[in-house]
């Protein structure tokens, strides 16, 4: 993703045009609970249990929100990052350091 952000962001910036992007780490939502639900049943471990998993390796102690995720986008998609190109910016909570 990094690569891809910084190539599309040396080509387009000619243009005006700025490329970054996010990498969301685990986000609370519909999806992420079908796949806990599936991993347990395929380990035979109790529901919630592949989640807490994860949970326990993120520094802020919880999943994101989808509404965490969103402010980085409306950050990103706005003015007050017009001089920021080229960027992936994590958000997960404290899962990577990079």
């Amino acid at each position: 993703m990094r690569g891809l952000t910084q190539a599309a962001a040396m080509e387009l910036a000619k243009h005006n045009i700025t490329v970054n992007s996010y990498a969301p780490g685990v986000v609370g939502t519909a999806m992420r609970s079908l796949i806990d639900e599936r991993l347990t049943a395929r380990e035979g471990t109790p529901r919630g249990s592949a989640l807490q998993a994860q949970v326990d390796n993120i520094l802020a102690g919880r999943v994101s929100e989808p509404e965490n995720v969103a402010k980085l986008v409306s950050y990103l998609a706005g003015s007050d990052s017009e001089h920021m190109i080229g960027q992936t910016v994590l958000i997960d909570g404290g899962i990577n350091f990079s």
